[in-house]
């Protein structure tokens, strides 16, 4: 199955040629053969019409757009392929049942603290550790979905502190559009990369993005990506930030800063998704297939543990970082 992604940062035109897909820049033009390319990151000024999107559709090409700062806007999902009407009905029963979404909200948010605990490895860090575990706590008691994102909101808040002391860099508080300092602009466009490889993955499965379960549903974003995202933020970006910025390989000098914001310049950005993309193909030993999968896959088998809870088979347990 083809798992490649295309990043066209540079301004240019992106159209269909025969059974490839042609992008032409001031510096060329390169030819991908269609089976080769499996979404596309626009973050450069690019042409397109609607023959092309039309040929992305067909071919199962996702297409997703960042603005000028490196924000992302919005992306082109392909008409479903593994359509299944009785999982799209228990998944809106879920939703609708105030007890069975409680239940998958807090299951997400579980998932996620204990990710966020091992990004800082076995030692961690003490403080953080102590308010994750009330958190958990917290979320036993917790009677509603709001009260379940009250709590994830507080300890996001402390584990972002968490990550600033083991960076040296400035956090303040949490800022997103436009992000104050270039912690919170990387943290954001990881965040958004990790957006976009969940809701790919759940194109290649019969479940509907559109409804979710710790995020509220709505007309203009996949909801059900938002909720996954929050278990592989940590997996797939966080513990990739501290391991670039301990090293070195993102520094200060690649953003750009403004009186009020920070953003990624073009060459952060290209570093930082070369690194992202080259840890979605990085494996990892699974404890019971007994054999090595990527990170993507990872993805991929908790939305079959997700259909499995739907359909009433087996309890969704989120990954849980053992690495």
């Amino acid at each position: 199955m083809k798992e490649r992604s295309i990043y066209v940062f540079s301004s240019g035109r992106l159209r269909r040629k025969e059974n490839t897909v042609v992008f032409e820049s001031g510096e060329g033009r390169k030819v991908l053969p269609v089976e080769t390319v499996d979404q596309i990151y626009v973050f450069g000024e690019v042409d397109f019409n609607v023959k092309f999107v039309n040929f992305c559709g067909k071919q199962g090409i996702m297409l997703h757009f960042f603005d000028y700062y490196g924000h992302y806007t919005g992306s082109f999902y392909p008409r479903e392929k593994f359509l299944s009407g009785d999982l799209v009905v228990r998944q809106v029963q879920h939703y609708l049942d105030p007890e069975k979404r409680l239940d998958l909200a807090r299951r997400f948010v579980k998932g996620a603290f204990h990710n966020m605990r091992r990004v800082f490895g076995k030692r961690g860090d003490e403080a953080f550790v102590r308010e994750a575990q009330e958190g958990e706590q917290a979320l036993d008691g917790a009677e509603d979905v709001g009260a379940v994102m009250r709590v994830e909101a507080a300890v996001r808040k402390a584990y972002y502190q968490a990550i600033a002391r083991a960076t040296g860099w400035e956090f303040g508080s949490r800022e997103i559009r436009p992000p104050g300092n270039p912690l919170n602009a990387l943290i954001s466009f990881g965040n958004a990369l990790v957006y976009t490889a969940v809701l790919k993955e759940i194109h290649r499965t019969p479940l509907n993005p559109t409804v979710s379960f710790l995020h509220e549903p709505s007309e203009r974003r996949y909801s059900l990506a938002l909720d996954v995202a929050e278990i592989f933020k940590p997996v797939l970006s966080d513990r990739l930030i501290l391991q670039m910025v301990n090293r070195g390989q993102i520094r200060e000098e690649h953003f750009d800063k403004d009186l009020n914001f920070a953003y990624l310049t073009e060459e952060g950005r290209k570093i930082f998704v070369r690194a992202f993309d080259e840890r979605l193909e990085d494996t990892v030993l699974h404890r019971r297939l007994r054999r090595k999968v990527k990170y993507r896959t990872l993805i991929r088998l908790d939305l079959y543990r997700l259909i499995k809870h739907l359909l009433g088979e087996k309890p969704y347990e989120p990954l849980k970082m053992w690495w």
